[in-house]
């Protein structure tokens, strides 16, 4: 849904303070100090592959670029870093395993990975891998013993509540190190309280960690509402508390992580799981859910048929947990048919006796009982009401000392655009915006191979974007303003639009298309590099015109499709380029 910034955009820079990440890390530590953080490199900067779309030619600088990370999170945020992960959801090249089969491979990568944690004084940082499938990162374990050493948790991505037995015989946690990722209505809740329990119960997991944790993304993008919650209008401050949040609360206002799961067999008689967990101390938290089939499908894997029905649960507590004489109680049920749930409410405690407990369970429901008193459901104010995004908006970047590196709604899709000061202007332009990604990324997903920030409301049809840009590259550099972009993320390649693009040999083009492809004019311009031009792009229905520095330089150009979509800045390669004085109405 976008890209973020690296703190090495090159190889002799380094920058802790880019982004949303060591903010949002203060944050949760500021609520829980006992919360874990973990770093999983998704790209890496083109510079650590010298040329190659591949991060493990030169495996001593992407060491050093993971280290630098944990060490400046150390240095300038005091946040220990926990975990650290491989590289998330990549194959291994072919190409390489030939040439050293890939037990050899990853041992290079991991040995050298913990190798020079150790140098650097990180003994505490745990690895993660493969970050990807079970397989063939179980198998490799049991084969190479150098490598089971170094490896802590075998992290798998949607595993479908299910392991495979390479993976237990290795004696790893195992961890669903990214699963949910589905969209945040009740369907989504019930996702997220099936995966909670059954990831452990199935599959012996005991960590399961959501993609994503907020939905802070303009919607349209393709993953929209995949978080836990929504807060997506920073322009009004309105935000929802989704129920997956309180499906999360279940479980998390009454652990920790270090407590441990019981060794029970968690399924339900008539359908349905619980899960066990002590903190050693003589705490006990039990959680139960009833999510049946068709409210509980997650976006991927696909869900095999399987049914729930109400039951009468009966709960014999052992041991040191015999003397328990009654459990808080937290209820939830997920209101499908009458379209009103009831979320993380407290009801009267349970009284245990003998050791025993019963519970009469509906379907689509979450109980939590614990020994603990301090779950808590906040009485929190009204967040502000929606508002689409200001239908006139301005930004001049004039910001001294600002908050963060981007300036705001901006969401970068290709490239990352950061406040700049130019320390060398004569005064119009001291603040600006600026394009600093100068060489393609080693990409997870597909990049475009322009930059590109959107911003707005994708339902806009008519609009005129103005902005004064500055070409850096000679000869062969180039800008864009647009509107009606329809498209970002990890389908970035294909956004269409309406894009007026003004390059340093003096030519101007309008496309439909943000590869440049679907020419619908072009001509000269007299553009030049390092120098300020105006740009203003007008689409009004079927019909766009443009203006350089005030006077009009095309005029009804007949534009179709898309009909409707954001506005957006961008460069025509990886390339230093300018925005000031945004503009959109």
């Amino acid at each position: 849904d976008g890209t973020e910034p690296s703190h090495m955009h090159y190889e002799n820079d380094e920058n802790y303070f880019r982004g949303y990440e060591w903010w949002l890390m203060k944050e949760a530590k500021k609520r829980n100090p006992q919360i874990k953080l973990i770093g999983l490199p998704w790209t890496f900067p083109g510079w650590i592959g010298k040329g190659e779309n591949w991060p493990y030619d030169y495996p001593d600088v992407t060491a050093y670029y993971i280290i630098s990370w944990i060490l400046g999170a150390k240095q300038y945020h005091d946040l220990d870093i926990d975990y650290v992960g491989i590289w998330n959801e990549r194959a291994f090249s072919s190409k390489y395993i030939k040439v050293c089969s890939f037990s050899y491979f990853s041992e290079v990568k991991c040995l050298l990975l913990r190798y020079t944690l150790d140098k650097h004084g990180l003994q505490q940082v745990r690895i993660i891998a493969s970050d990807r499938l079970w397989e063939p990162i179980s198998f490799v374990l049991l084969l190479d013993s150098e490598l089971h050493g170094v490896v802590d948790v075998i992290g798998a991505h949607y595993p479908g509540t299910k392991t495979v037995p390479n993976a237990l015989l290795t004696q790893k946690k195992l961890w669903s190190s990214e699963d949910y990722s589905t969209f945040n209505d009740e369907v989504g809740a019930g996702c997220w309280a099936r995966i909670l329990n059954q990831n452990y119960v199935n599959g012996n997991m005991t960590s399961t960690i959501a993609w994503n944790l907020v939905a802070s993304y303009y919607e349209e993008l393709p993953f929209g509402r995949c978080g836990l919650m929504t807060a997506q209008e920073p322009w009004s401050g309105h935000y929802k508390v989704e129920a997956p949040i309180w499906i999360t609360a279940h479980t998390t206002q009454f652990t920790q992580p270090g407590w441990s799961y019981l060794q029970v067999d968690g399924h339900l008689e008539r359908g349905g799981s619980f899960v066990a967990l002590a903190d050693g101390l003589g705490n006990l938290t039990i959680i139960i859910e009833t999510m049946t089939h068709n409210h509980s499908q997650c976006i991927r894997p696909p869900l095999p048929h399987f049914s729930v029905k109400p039951q009468r649960a009966t709960f014999y507590l052992k041991g040191s947990f015999y003397m328990v004489e009654t459990l808080q109680v937290w209820h939830s049920r997920l209101g499908f048919e009458s379209g009103n749930s009831s979320l993380f409410q407290q009801l009267h405690p349970v009284k245990v006796w003998k050791g025993s407990f019963s519970l009469d369970l509906n379907v689509d429901e979450v109980y939590t009982l614990t020994t603990l008193k301090t779950g808590q459901k906040c009485g929190c104010p009204e967040p502000p009401p929606p508002q689409p995004f200001p239908s006139n908006y301005k930004d001049d970047f004039n910001i001294r000392n600002p908050p963060f590196s981007e300036a705001p709604n901006f969401a970068d899709q290709t490239g990352v655009f950061e406040y700049f000061v130019n320390v060398s202007d004569p005064g119009d332009h001291v603040f600006t915006l600026r394009q600093v990604v100068v060489q393609q990324p080693i990409t997870w997903a597909s990049d475009a191979d322009q930059t590109i920030s959107v911003i707005g409301n994708f339902q806009w049809v008519n609009m005129t974007v103005t902005c004064d840009i500055y070409i850096e590259k000679q000869r062969d550099g180039g800008v864009f303003i647009a509107g009606r972009v329809d498209n970002g993320g990890i389908y970035v390649r294909r956004t269409k639009g309406v894009f007026f693009w003004v390059f340093a040999d003096g030519t101007y083009r309008v496309t439909s298309d943000l590869a440049g492809e679907e020419i619908l004019m072009k001509g000269l311009s007299g553009v030049r590099d390092n120098a300020w031009h105006t740009l203003a792009l007008n689409i009004q229905g079927t019909s766009a015109s443009g203006l350089l520095n005030g006077y009009p330089l095309w005029e009804n150009v007949t534009v179709s499709k898309p009909s409707n979509g954001w506005a957006a800045i961008g460069t025509r390669s990886f390339e230093f380029a300018q925005f000031d004085n945004f503009h959109v109405e």
